[in-house]
């Protein structure tokens, strides 16, 4: 089959297209062998192309100096231009891979497979590898977190069932609120996108309203394009936008709390600003938003149409069962453990947490004076030489004796902020 020659008047003869031959409103281009099919215009191939700015004989102004494209799309509008306006994924999104961009636009000067945001987006989900071991976790929790993804999963086979999109787990202050929950998606197999309080505001109006968007999108195409369970998860949501005796509303905080309520209303249809398109549809994706105190956020935000409420108030068994979770590495028994419980009621699970790290201070003291007293510390962690190991540290076995006896000192200390309260002390000439 004979080829038509290239444009003379290209400003890179070997980068121009063949000129198409006549053709029917549908023609069939190939892409590195995918045949796509492409309506095209019936302007004959005949006539030279026109340049950047001018119009051809068709009438039609040209969006470029150097294409060659005249294809509409089955709207009557060009048909790269109108890619271009509706994409949200931008050239850096792809980078300059090997084998999909052209390898003449490859080059060796990032390398063969540059792909600039190519980690970024990797670690886009949570994947909880660095839990290892058996830890406890409550029936109650895994229950009501559990039924709350597969009922957002299969809402569409619920007739008549108002779905709550979002689940709100609240309660005291250190309870594990978000470790309960980062255990049940490691035991099912979900990749959460994971937001915290403090990507709630910022210096520019929209922007934390666009984020939620943004993480929502993204969770739904690990669900489409991986095949993978996940969902958008929020730690601390009424320190973001929550109010707080005569905090003051922001904009940011009225635009996060409307976004929420709109995935909410319409879980299906979320746009991050790019034109909306018929076939834009989102994978429903749960939400799960942790805090301490509901009643601060925004009343509608919180109705039961839009989310489902969670109190999480581990009892003595949960408890005693999570302590020892966090001990059976170091040989304590379940006796033990509720020793230490009974001794220190009313105490949150993050309690226990730190008499552990508490029992660890006396030896990392003498580590210390083992490389070379505080002086050398600069020196040894620093700058060592190459070649030059510090001494092993060997973490100390936590006894039942030491960790109640950092337990009493924890609770002096607790008992000493609560009784001084040297803020009225500073500001007493002031009232």
């Amino acid at each position: 089959m004979a080829t038509t020659s290239v444009a003379a008047s290209s400003p890179h003869p070997h980068l121009s297209r063949p000129r198409r031959r006549n053709s029917s409103a549908t023609s069939r281009t190939s892409i590195r062998g995918c045949l796509l099919p492409i309506r095209c215009s019936s302007a004959s191939s005949s006539q030279p192309p026109a340049t950047g700015g001018e119009e051809g004989e068709s009438g039609r102004r040209r969006l470029s100096k150097q294409s060659s494209w005249e294809d509409r799309d089955v709207e009557g509008d060009d048909y790269l231009y109108r890619l271009g306006k509706e994409a949200d994924n931008l050239n850096i999104t792809v980078g300059a891979r090997s084998g999909i961009v052209d390898e003449l636009f490859v080059g060796n000067f990032l390398g063969k497979d540059s792909d600039i945001v190519f980690d970024y987006r990797q670690k886009a989900t949570r994947t909880f590898e660095y839990l290892q071991g058996d830890y406890y976790i409550a029936p109650a929790f895994l229950d009501k977190v559990a039924c709350h993804i597969v009922k957002n999963y299969i809402a569409h086979l619920l007739n008549n069932i108002k779905v709550p999109l979002i689940l709100g787990i609240w309660g005291g202050k250190g309870q594990g609120k978000t470790f309960q929950t980062e255990l049940i998606f490691r035991a099912m197999g979900v990749e959460p996108v994971i937001m915290s309080a403090g990507e709630l505001e910022s210096e520019k109006a929209g922007e934390p309203g666009r984020l939620i968007r943004d993480r929502y999108r993204t969770a739904s195409q690990v669900i489409q394009n991986q095949g993978k369970m996940s969902c958008l998860m929020i730690n601390d949501l009424d320190a973001g936008v929550g109010r707080f005796g005569n905090t003051q509303m922001t904009v940011n905080n009225q635009i996060a709390v409307g976004t929420l309520m709109n995935l909410a209303d319409n879980p299906t249809r979320v746009s991050i600003g790019q034109k909306w398109r018929e076939s834009d549809v989102t994978h429903r994706v749960p939400i799960i938003v942790t805090g301490n105190d509901f009643s601060t956020l925004y009343a509608p935000l919180i109705r039961d149409g839009r989310m489902e409420k969670f109190y999480w108030q581990p009892n003595r068994e949960d408890i005693i069962s999570i302590v020892h979770g966090m001990y059976i590495k170091d040989g304590l028994s379940v006796e033990e453990v509720s020793r230490i419980v009974d001794a220190f009621p009313n105490q949150a699970l993050d309690f226990y947490g730190a008499l552990r790290s508490r029992t660890y201070d006396q030896a990392i003291l003498e580590w210390v004076e083992e490389i070379g007293g505080h002086e050398q510390l600069n020196e040894k962690l620093l700058k060592r030489k190459k070649g030059e190991e510090l001494p092993t540290f060997i973490p100390p076995k936590p006894t039942l004796e030491a960790l109640i006896e950092s337990g009493y000192s924890l609770v002096k200390e607790q008992e000493l902020i609560m009784s001084s309260k040297l803020s009225k002390e500073y500001m007493k000439n002031l009232e």
